[in-house]
């Protein structure tokens, strides 16, 4: 029997709140919507920041969330298309601008671009 996690997702930009079962070894993603859920998303690889999320609770697996930082992971936050539920989970999406902005902001304009992005930069 494949074990599964509750996964509470506090969607911002509707107000609404969903609850489904993801199992451990599916994308959170993926899994909402097989059931009916339906969450921001883009790329579908972990290149973008449109489905991001803020963990509130829980623990959350996404070695393949190429899009966010190791600053921004370590602040809790989530790429629900290549994550994987550890535990039982609540998470509030977010805004893709406010993501990018709080990842890239600091660098751009600033003259601290030079090649590439400065994702490992600190």
């Amino acid at each position: 029997m494949t074990q599964t996690h509750t996964i509470t997702v506090h969607n911002r930009q509707t107000g609404l709140s969903h609850r489904v079962q993801v199992p451990h070894d599916r994308y959170i993603l993926h899994s909402a919507e097989n059931n009916g859920v339906e969450l921001p998303f883009s790329c579908r690889n972990g290149a973008c920041t449109t489905c991001a999320v803020r963990v509130l609770s829980g623990e959350i697996y996404q070695p393949e969330a190429i899009g966010l930082s190791p600053e921004l992971r370590r602040q809790g936050y989530a790429l629900l298309c290549v994550s994987y539920a550890c535990s039982n989970l609540e998470v509030e999406t977010q805004d893709e601008d406010e993501v990018y902005e709080l990842q890239f902001g600091r660098f751009f304009g600033k003259g601290k671009v030079r090649a590439g992005f400065p994702l490992e930069e600190d």
